[in-house]
């Protein structure tokens, strides 16, 4: 079932432990013998070929990546997140009800050493429905999660042990912008600490806004969330800002609009938690005249170069990174390889790209020129279902 062109589960969710994988998982081990391989987890929408979250291995030597096998049995978990300690694994599981009532969930679970197979910790209510995005702060103190059906944001405290607390806090936004297809109200779509755990930066594709909160992961007994002042900052209307990217330096910030298909760069104050913008640039070439939904941002590890995603067009845009002043300046569009690339992920090395085609199931890994920041694709494709977030543990 659609809502606002995002997939929604509408029946009860089932959760089930994950056992009696041993085999699989040898296999998956035994695929890549580099010591130096990555565990990578994969979100999808689950259905009749996808069961849950998935893994497989990374080779960054040589861009090998293994065949998906089932680490977890979950409901749609459609975004992942690592804890700093990378013995967790969060998921927004992206239901209609938990528990009785109508909101999403967020379930918790503990990798297992060597194997990566995944063990459920415990599941808690994600403060509103549709979940579509959650961060952990660099401390592992909390988790935060957009839902976008809602238009909330929540917090939920992170025990010793990994498990997950009831939402600290949920904030539902109010409020609506010039679509009336998609932002007839809020649709909160991402949330992320920024660098230095002071404030949390959230889009809302509905209300044309960057909304900021003060930051407090470290006092579970008061809220984790509080509007700062300003509280936000506003985008272009109707253009539907989805995701950000920091840049490592801290100063700057890069947020994609789904609706606008246009990249917009903004100093960031990490003081006052303040925005101020520097430019905005297309996701697209020019021209084109087809159907488009822009997707993931990310920057590379090294600064220098920026990564855009296009459904309907099918591509990752390339841009160069001023790292003095933060603007941004056209070096490539790459063919995503399929159909509808929801998500990507740099591995920690910087030297590939791997990019999840939600509708053609397939993921491919793209080798990075970390001179100009060009793509070029590897040729190593794998198949999986509906793959819409992508996370690595890194060494």
């Amino acid at each position: 079932m659609k809502l606002m062109r995002r997939l929604w589960p509408m029946r009860p969710m089932a959760i089930a432990f994950v056992c009696g994988l041993t085999h699989c998982f040898s296999v998956v081990a035994n695929a890549i013998t580099s010591e130096n391989a990555l565990l990578v987890y994969i979100g999808t929408y689950t259905g009749a070929q996808s069961k849950g979250i998935y893994l497989s291995r990374f080779d960054p030597a040589t861009g090998q990546l293994t065949s998906p096998e089932l680490a977890a049995e979950t409901k749609n978990p459609t975004f992942l997140a690592l804890h700093p300690s990378e013995r967790f694994l969060y998921a927004a599981e992206e239901i209609s009800k938990f528990g009785g009532t109508n909101t999403g969930a967020v379930g918790a679970f503990k990798l297992e050493p060597g194997t990566g197979k995944l063990t459920l910790l415990s599941e808690q209510p994600s403060g509103g429905t549709g979940p579509c995005h959650l961060s952990v702060d660099s401390t592992g103190k909390c988790v935060l999660v957009a839902n976008y059906g809602s238009g909330s944001v929540a917090a939920l405290p992170i025990e010793a042990d990994g498990r997950l607390a009831a939402p600290n806090v949920a904030i539902e936004h109010h409020g609506s912008s010039v679509n009336p297809q998609r932002q007839d109200g809020p649709h909160a779509h991402f949330i992320t600490p920024d660098p230095e755990d002071r404030f949390a930066l959230e889009c809302d594709l509905g209300l044309d806004r960057v909304l900021i909160y003060r930051l407090n992961p470290s006092d579970a007994a008061a809220p984790i969330l509080q509007a700062n002042d300003p509280p936000s900052f506003s985008v272009k209307p109707g253009s539907g800002p989805r995701h950000l990217a920091f840049h490592p330096n801290g100063r700057f910030v890069y947020v994609i609009s789904e609706l606008g298909w246009v990249v917009t760069a903004f100093a960031y104050d990490g003081q006052r938690g303040q925005l101020k913008e520097l430019q905005t640039v297309s996701t697209l070439p020019p021209g084109f005249s087809g159907d488009n939904l822009a997707a993931e941002v990310q920057v590379h590890p090294s600064g220098k170069f920026l990564y855009a995603s296009n459904r309907g067009h099918d591509s990752i845009v390339v841009f160069a990174v001023d790292e003095k002043s933060g603007r941004l300046s056209y070096v490539e569009h790459q063919s995503s390889q399929g159909k509808t690339p929801r998500h990507f992920a740099l591995d920690p090395s910087g030297h590939w790209l791997v990019a999840e085609n939600q509708d053609s199931g397939n993921i491919v890994v793209f080798r990075v020129d970390t001179s100009t920041g060009r793509l070029t694709s590897t040729g190593r494709n794998v198949e999986l279902a509906s793959p819409v977030c992508l996370v690595f543990v890194p060494k």
